[in-house]
């Protein structure tokens, strides 16, 4: 179990933004080893039901798991460890990750929880925004067939960058309108058919492979690899807290 088990750095990082502290009010518990379960079923793509003992028992983790994602605990975690993000440039990307069956079955059916059909089936995009290091600042979720760009304007609201770093799935008119109104650098590949062709500079661009890789690390978690939570709640618990453990490393 040592490779889920956190160092004694990350957690001091990550404690004070647990539920149930000492010197909270109501009901106590141990957080770390809760914590270092949910790594581990994010990490090993198991189910619940498969937690190994030490960890407790795997429908108290789960219940406990679930309100803390209602309570916005795990985001809380990941924007407190990631709150110097480098905004010389920003970087947008997104990927596809598949529904397994065990994802499916929410209230009000799949469209609710950012879950659509596309080529490849039942799909869910995150489409991230990460600073210039490619370290995660923000994502969303889409149904899989959904256009990437839909997801943009919650990303950049209220953001200050230098400039963006896209692929040509990006290239949109009202995207390129935005960043001429923030006077920030535009290093978005562009399709054949724009008119006129926008230079833009190609040693900057290359830095896309950092948002790449984090989408590599990402999916080492195989909760996240392949979507197993029937909420959007509750996936983007995994996906904040796999990107905590990220950003500790």
């Amino acid at each position: 179990m040592a490779r889920y088990v956190l160092t004694d750095a990350q957690w001091q990082k990550m404690a004070p933004y647990c539920k149930g502290k000492p010197e909270d009010p109501g009901r106590t518990g141990d957080n770390r080893r809760f914590v270092e379960a949910v790594l581990w079923i994010a990490r090993t793509g198991c189910q619940w039901r498969d937690l190994p003992a030490e960890f407790g028992h795997w429908n108290s983790v789960y219940d406990r798991f679930r309100t803390w994602a209602k309570a916005s605990v795990f985001e809380q975690m990941f924007q407190a460890v990631s709150d110097d993000p480098d905004m010389e440039y920003a970087m947008v990307d997104g990927t596809i990750v598949p529904v397994h069956r065990h994802g499916h079955g929410a209230k009000g059916g799949p469209q609710r929880q950012a879950i659509g059909a596309s080529r490849g089936g039942w799909t869910t995009k995150i489409v991230a925004l990460t600073d210039a290091l490619g370290n995660l600042v923000r994502f969303q979720l889409l149904p899989g067939h959904r256009g990437e760009p839909l997801a943009v304007a919650p990303l950049l609201d209220g953001l200050k960058f230098g400039g963006l770093i896209a692929d040509k799935a990006f290239d949109s008119n009202w995207i390129i309108r935005d960043m001429v109104a923030r006077n920030a650098e535009i290093v978005i590949s562009q399709r054949p058919q724009r008119r006129p062709p926008r230079q833009i500079d190609a040693a900057i661009y290359t830095w896309r492979h950092l948002i790449e890789n984090f989408f590599c690390q990402l999916k080492e978690f195989k909760r996240v690899a392949i979507r197993c939570d029937k909420t959007d709640i509750s996936f983007n618990a995994m996906i904040h807290l796999a990107a905590v453990k990220l950003q500790l490393q």
